[in-house]
């Protein structure tokens, strides 16, 4: 293998939107996620829609009762 054509491999320090922070090892010193495995809803067992400006409300209100009735 060829010499300095690697990145660093360091601990790193990965905080999530939730405030739950772990360690482990990147390339990166310091990553910032979204969800992890305190806040997922695979491994926590609750729904929880991530929504951005109101779109399943919006899906919601759009097609409420309009569909799916004989007239």
């Amino acid at each position: 293998m060829k010499d300095n054509i690697h990145p660093n491999y360091v601990e790193t320090k990965v905080t999530c939107g939730c405030g739950n922070t772990f360690m482990t090892r990147s390339t990166k010193p310091e990553l910032k996620v979204d969800i992890c495995n305190a806040c997922h809803p695979f491994y926590t067992g609750r729904v929880k829609f991530v929504d951005t400006a109101g779109r399943i409300e919006k899906f919601k209100n759009k097609f409420a009762g309009k569909y799916g009735k004989k007239s």
